[in-house]
């Protein structure tokens, strides 16, 4: 029986994004399912644009278009996330049926552990995104029962169709806060297919290494055919070779499927911290609208850290592949290994990197340089706002 590797890692993001109707649809997909899946997206773009229009009405106006531009940016990104999500869909099979294939099935128990931490590793970061963007909406859905209480306010500043006379404004209400929920899902859901195979991509490194250091000896072994064990250890190395290649064309393949919703995040997260920020200052810090924002500013932060922490991740953990395999018992293998674990070494001695649209390397250096550059921008709009 195979190794379902899918579930392991990617069975929440399968079940969120499946109730939602935006996971893979199938073969032979069915006009209602079709129909709920594009009812869902439009909905985000809807919701996209009712932001837009009201940013458009208030240009001008710095804190109000702050007030504003946070969550457009936010709903932005969704948007682009869910498109191209769909439009590599044939790509996203590739991946998942590669997940599944037999090279990167475990052959131990010790490999199917290392696999099981580092699924947990990334569900424990990634639910802790969720339930901390779920926190989020809900106090979005205080503010108006706390923050002028009586106004009939909807939780976002944004354009409607609505006015505030019941039953409109519930119905308003209710579609601002539903749709900004399901957004939170969502994002959760495009996030978890692509960083949890990065994180495939490192425990699949990790069982390289382990591959490697059971390199069986040849010298302790009495009673053994030296010639068989050589062959059995020269076949163990060539295995690890062609798992590499397999680990490193799965990688470029994520890289290629994912990397414009990457930059398109990571280039507009220097925008959306700034302008968080300065909505924070606008506020009082005793009205909800103030902790929303400080969550919600938490929460993005906390996303564009898991996004840099796994291509750091994929990284440092292919970047000492090479000197794991010097430690394997190499000095008593014959010479054909030698030759070939040489040959390994030097190819496996340049580190794998996730990059941006192909230009930025997801990093923590990235990480801490995009919070240099968000406060440098901040502090300019200050000083031109005062």
């Amino acid at each position: 029986m195979s190794y379902d590797s899918e579930i392991l890692f990617l069975n929440r993001a399968k079940f969120v994004m499946s109730h939602l109707g935006v996971w893979i649809p199938s073969i032979n997909e069915s006009f209602f399912f079709k129909l709920i899946r594009y009812f869902m997206i439009s909905l985000q773009y809807l919701f996209l644009l009712f932001q837009s229009i009201y940013i458009i009405q208030v240009w001008g106006d710095l804190q109000a278009v702050c007030q504003a531009f946070y969550l457009f940016f936010t709903q932005a990104c969704l948007c682009f996330k869910v498109s191209v999500f769909h439009i590599n869909m044939d790509k996203l099979r590739e991946l998942l049926k590669q997940m599944n294939s037999p090279i990167f099935e475990p052959k131990s128990e010790a490999q199917k552990t290392i696999l099981h931490n580092q699924a947990a590793r990334i569900k424990r970061m990634l639910l802790s995104f969720m339930i901390s963007s779920q926190a989020t909406c809900g106090l979005w859905a205080l503010k108006p029962l706390f923050d002028n209480a009586g106004n009939h306010d909807f939780p976002f500043d944004m354009w409607m169709p609505f006015s505030r006379d019941t039953p409109q404004y519930e119905i308003g209400f209710a579609f601002q806060l539903v749709t900004i929920s399901m957004s939170a899902y969502m994002y959760f859901g495009v996030d978890s297919v692509a960083l949890s195979m990065i994180i495939f991509a490192c425990a699949q490194l990790d069982i390289i290494k382990d591959k490697i250091m059971n390199i069986s000896p040849i010298d302790v072994l009495k009673g053994a055919d030296p010639q068989k064990i050589y062959m059995d250890n020269h076949k163990v190395l060539i295995e690890c070779v062609k798992h590499y290649q397999a680990v490193y064309v799965f990688t470029k393949l994520v890289e290629t499927t994912y990397h414009t919703y990457l930059l398109f995040q990571i280039t507009g997260s220097v925008g959306l911290f700034c302008m968080t920020a300065l909505r924070i200052l606008g506020v009082d810090w005793k009205s909800v609208q103030f902790f929303s924002s400080l969550s919600y500013l938490l929460v993005m932060l906390m996303q564009l850290f898991v996004c840099c922490w796994c291509g750091h991740e994929l990284t440092a953990t292919s970047e000492n592949l090479h000197t794991v395999m010097y430690k394997c018992m190499w000095y008593e293998q014959y010479g054909p290994f030698k030759r070939d674990l040489q040959f390994a070494m030097m190819r496996m001695s340049r580190s794998m990197v996730l990059r941006a649209g192909y230009y930025i390397t997801l990093s923590r250096q990235t990480f801490v340089s995009i919070l240099r550059m968000s406060y440098s921008y901040f502090a300019v709009l200050v000083n031109q706002d005062n």
